[in-house]
């Protein structure tokens, strides 16, 4: 019995990893055969004046929900419209100016092919993704998407697996060609996720967050400039010049490789310990650009400084 189960977790291991190499090979034979069309339909999105409406039946349906998402995101307003629902009253959503993008690997699903009728009226444009270039959407769309396959994941070649994973990948094509077309940039997509972590960082300046800068004079003792740490909390301190320009910054890690250093520190001052030309950053710098830098040259703080470069705050990586 005990091999037995051993037996079917190694089966299941197998089986689960086949499933990860058969849908790449299927993405990977679809990502080669790619050409004109998918050129086409990033031009109609691109051009649309209105919004681009998914609709799917089933678990094109759930695939096409997921691809409207990943559109609206990312600068292409759009929305996901059931064409059952769209049968029974919901066309009213469709409009002239839309562009329709009609999903399903046979391309014969009945509640999406009798949408077709509607969209001619009205003459709105489509694009439709199946994986049967010789279906009724495939040949009356404006254009067509080829995601065909030559298997699914699934052992009895029934449940969509690897014919949903390649849909999804189309639209993510899709929505990445529009970016990319767009110029869309990190700060865009800020807007359109601003309870996000990335949108949070992007749409925060750091003198919203920034910690009271502890500073003091160069010429400080070693004793001093510890108990301006010690006082402020952040690890850091900034040395000013006489006429209160920044001249260096003393962090924990700078006092104890002055100790392990020098031994005595009785004798030491500001300058004998502060690293010079610190980095810096403007106060309405945002948090993103904070943290990119921090990880670039490996910092744990910022200084931040304001128009006359006069030191006015400090940014933990925490923060960011």
């Amino acid at each position: 019995m005990e091999a037995q189960k051993i037996h079917d977790k190694d089966q299941s291991l197998e089986v689960a990893r086949n499933v990860f190499w058969e849908q790449a090979k299927s993405l990977q034979t679809i990502g080669e055969s790619l050409d004109g069309e998918i050129i086409l339909a990033v031009d109609l999105m691109h051009e649309c004046q209105g919004k681009v409406i998914i609709s799917g039946m089933g678990k094109s349906g759930i695939i096409g929900r997921k691809i409207a998402a990943t559109l609206a995101s990312t600068g292409t307003p759009s929305f996901f419209v059931h064409p059952g629902e769209a049968y029974h009253g919901d066309l009213g959503m469709i409009g002239a100016d839309d562009l329709v993008v009609l999903i399903s690997y046979s391309g014969e699903t009945d509640e999406v092919v009798k949408l077709l009728p509607y969209i001619r009226h009205i003459q709105a444009k489509s694009i439709a993704i199946t994986g049967n270039r010789d279906s009724t959407l495939a040949i009356a769309a404006d254009i067509h998407l080829d995601v065909s396959i030559e298997r699914e994941a699934c052992p009895n070649n029934l449940a969509p697996t690897t014919s949903t994973t390649a849909t999804l990948v189309m639209g993510d094509a899709l929505a990445v060609a529009l970016m990319d077309r767009r110029g869309f940039m990190p700060v865009d997509f800020a807007r359109f996720h601003p309870g996000g972590s990335l949108g949070r960082k992007l749409l925060t300046q750091v003198q919203e967050v920034m910690h009271p800068v502890p500073s003091i004079q160069e010429g400080a003792s070693f004793s001093d400039i510890v108990h301006q740490i010690s006082e402020g909390g952040k690890g850091i301190v900034c040395i000013l010049s006489r006429d209160n320009a920044l001249v260096g910054v003393v962090t924990d890690g700078d006092l104890r490789r002055a100790i392990e250093k020098y031994g005595k520190t009785e004798a030491l001052v500001a300058e004998d310990i502060m690293g010079k030309m610190p980095t810096t950053v403007p106060r309405g710098s945002n948090l993103y650009e904070c943290e990119s830098l921090m990880r670039e040259k490996r910092l744990t703080s910022l200084v931040v400084v304001n128009e006359q470069l006069e030191p006015v705050g400090v940014i933990k990586s925490f923060d960011a």
